[in-house]
């Protein structure tokens, strides 16, 4: 399971994100940038964050740590800004943090070049978990220490918000035409040689599992935490297959 933590300080909100995340320190001395289960998306953009960001990581890409932070309402009374108050008061209990980068720049694809290997196998990984939030308007990709990390994963896995029709949804192409990282020629071909393997029964269910149970209880068509984690990795497994051939907007693919 995810490391847990207590926040014990809030920082400062970070507007650059729609949810409003916020800085934060934990009684581990860790700095966090923390998403709040109170903020208009819900917990379902936590859970896509957990899956997606330790699905990555387990892929060899480069991702913050997540931990599962607590948090006690009362660290909000002192917030002069009236929105900021009412987030953290509606979101007491666990929440998500990732690990701050401090120094870190955003991604500027004029300043920082990649390789061909490593731009397709983070398009190869967006097109399985079907992530619509990393075109170059808003890359959500940071420079830090010279290497490429990946951030903010709430947007991806659309048939979550509806699953009755998961399936049918999951199984949609990828539109790649407008990546961040479509101008560096992504090797898509190899990504998929590399990576597809590596998406088993055993490994989504490694990464389902480090869902906080309280994230998953009360959905409709569902007993159980269990029931629940099975069905985010479904379509994940199933999509792994053949995601590559169903990739449009890269040159050299159909």
């Amino acid at each position: 399971m995810l490391k847990e933590v207590l926040a014990t300080r809030y920082i400062t909100p970070l507007r650059e994100g729609g949810s409003l995340p916020g800085l934060v320190e934990a009684d581990d001395l860790g700095t966090y940038v923390l998403k709040f289960t109170g903020a208009g998306q819900g917990r379902k953009t936590l859970v896509a964050e957990v899956v997606c960001g330790e699905l990555a990581r387990r892929l060899g890409l480069r991702m913050p740590r997540l931990v599962v932070v607590g948090l006690d309402p009362v660290l909000g009374l002192g917030e002069p800004d009236q929105q900021v108050q009412e987030l953290l008061r509606s979101s007491g209990g666990a929440n998500l943090g990732m690990d701050f980068l401090s120094g870190a720049l955003g991604f500027d694809p004029l300043a920082f070049r990649i390789g061909p290997e490593e731009a397709g196998r983070i398009v190869w990984f967006d097109a399985l978990v079907n992530n619509v939030d990393r075109s170059w308007r808003n890359p959500n990709l940071l420079v830090w220490r010279g290497d490429l990390w990946l951030i903010d994963h709430g947007a991806t896995m659309i048939w979550h918000h509806n699953w009755p029709g998961a399936e049918t949804s999951a199984a949609r192409p990828y539109d790649a035409s407008d990546h961040a990282l479509a101008p560096f020629r992504p090797d898509l071909e190899t990504a998929a040689a590399q990576l597809s393997p590596l998406i088993t029964e055993e490994l989504l269910a490694e990464v389902t599992a480090e869902i906080p149970d309280a994230w998953l209880t009360d959905e409709p068509g569902f007993d159980t935490p269990d029931d629940l984690r099975r069905a985010y990795a479904r379509p994940l497994l199933a999509r792994a297959a053949i995601i590559h051939e169903r990739i449009h907007g890269i040159e050299g693919t159909k």
